[in-house]
């Protein structure tokens, strides 16, 4: 019989804008509706874990960021803002969150649009 691994899937969106630093010059100013995925496990699977808890901390995370010009907070003022460095970044600051609640996140997509998506895994997920 095959072995069964529990997550949670949770959907929530970020209203920013930003603008790519290239050499010598800075990228138009735009604003993204960005789509993030998490996948969340919870350390103890016997502890019951509301997804409204879940929900709290993904949102402590990026509320600084919400409704703000990404280029203008750290550590984006100094950090390039692409997609990639957003999806690191935030999969550590929501990781951080989770396990207060003791939850560990696998995943995390982030999408600039409905089409462009950057993921980054759990190296110890066990996915």
């Amino acid at each position: 019989m095959m072995e069964k691994r529990y997550s949670y899937v949770i959907r929530t969106y970020l209203n920013a804008s930003h603008a790519m630093r290239w050499p010598n010059q800075l990228g138009q100013k735009h604003s993204h509706t960005w789509e993030i995925i998490c996948q969340i496990k919870k350390q103890n699977v016997k502890k019951f874990i509301k997804f409204n808890q879940m929900e709290d901390q993904i949102s402590a995370a990026l509320q600084p960021f919400q409704n703000q010009f990404l280029n203008e907070i750290a550590p984006f003022d100094h950090v390039n803002p692409s997609l990639e460095n957003l999806t690191d970044y935030f999969f550590d600051q929501i990781n951080v969150q989770l396990e207060s609640i003791d939850c560990v996140l696998l995943q995390l997509q982030l999408g600039e649009s409905p089409t462009r998506f950057y993921r980054i895994d759990a190296a110890e997920s066990g996915f």
